[in-house]
């Protein structure tokens, strides 16, 4: 099963063309700068936009294709959307602007109460929306959309309203609702924090042309890419919680054979976990310190070497046996360690520097 949008539209003094295939159901983030065409692409999906060339299709539904005439409107696409503003009905409780997304839909397996508690909103149910924060505005919102029986799950910028706490409380609910519902998501973003967090495949957008698509450990990590050049550049890796050691503090974890070592966890062995190791915080080196405090020495193959050429440095993508980590060294570095493509490398890692997000 896959989602795949191929899109091309002028509007005055930019064209958009881009092109994805991603597989479903999953959180495909869309991320790049305002104006890159993110909010076209929901747009397009929701049937609220025409374009003048498109094919859209989801699961082996085709929402749209100009080439053979298909256009369905949007409320045959079973498409939830839910835009940065809540837009709920003021003069209506909770509870009935959750219902109210039920009106028409058809039966589905997305029940009233589940979706009360998945976003844990019981307590609002009898409250009216100029009584809520803005994170449980959105979260009704959410709610609202899930009830409709969506086929597909678009949330365009959804947090971008909110402050860092409010972000903070729903980032928890969302990483919930991915795993618990199993639906195609598209998810318009420019926070790199959210796009970690939530996305299992990314598409990297940028002056209305895809710039990069795919698994999301595998272009957060490619040296080439625009999201190697910001300062919060980084390498994500999905792991597996394989042991604790209390009596150090320490917990092992296991990204496909690859061991790291981080501040002990208050999680089960065997629970799936990503990490996500800033560029920065990587340091290269050719043979392992016979004496240091770092925990983690980890082995890798340099499989690309890009000028970043704005910080006067070099982003070294380093291939692991199952994803791969950047670093952001100094050119001086690379000649004096000898790196290439295809040449090994040892990259020294802080436990403290490592954070470990959900699943």
């Amino acid at each position: 099963m896959s989602l795949s949008v191929r899109l091309r539209h002028d509007f005055p003094g930019v064209r958009m063309d881009m092109a994805f295939e991603v597989p479903s159901p999953g959180v495909t983030v869309l991320f790049g700068p305002s104006g890159a065409g993110k909010t076209t692409i929901i747009l397009a999906a929701a049937g609220l936009l025409r374009p003048d060339e498109c094919r859209i299709e989801v699961d082996g539904q085709i929402l749209a294709d100009t080439g053979t005439g298909v256009w369905l409107p949007p409320e045959r696409r079973h498409a939830g959307l839910v835009f940065q503003d809540a837009r709920l009905f003021p003069h209506m409780s909770v509870a009935t602007n959750l219902r109210f997304g039920m009106r028409r839909a058809p039966p589905g397996t997305i029940r009233f109460d589940d979706v009360v508690e998945l976003l844990g909103i019981a307590t609002l149910l009898g409250r009216k929306p100029h009584t809520l924060s803005g994170g449980e505005k959105q979260r009704v919102a959410i709610g609202r959309a899930l009830l409709a029986q969506p086929h597909l799950l678009l949330l365009d910028e959804p947090l971008a309203s909110l402050d860092a706490a409010r972000k903070a409380e729903i980032l928890p609910y969302l990483t919930h609702l991915k795993t618990a519902l199993r639906l195609p998501v598209l998810y318009v973003t420019h926070d790199l924090d959210e796009m970690t967090r939530l996305a299992d495949s990314l598409v990297l957008l940028d002056a209305g042309r895809v710039v990069g698509f795919g698994p999301l450990a595998e272009v957060a990590a490619r040296a080439d890419l625009p999201l190697a050049l910001r300062d919060d550049a980084t390498g994500l890796l999905h792991c597996r919680v394989a042991e604790h050691d209390a009596a150090h503090e320490l917990t092992r974890l296991d990204a496909g054979g690859t061991s790291f070592w981080v501040p002990l966890l208050d999680a089960p062995v065997g629970k799936n976990r990503r990490i996500r190791i800033p560029a920065r915080e990587v340091i290269l080196a050719g043979r392992a310190p016979e004496a240091i405090s770092l925990h983690n020495v980890i082995p890798g193959t340099v499989r690309r070497i890009a000028a970043d050429p704005s910080r006067r440095a070099a982003m070294v993508e380093i291939a692991l046996p199952d994803g791969a980590l950047l670093a952001r060294v100094t050119p001086d570095a690379v000649a004096r360690l000898s790196l290439f493509p295809g040449g090994p490398v040892l990259a020294l890692i802080k436990s403290t520097s490592i954070e470990v997000l959900g699943g």
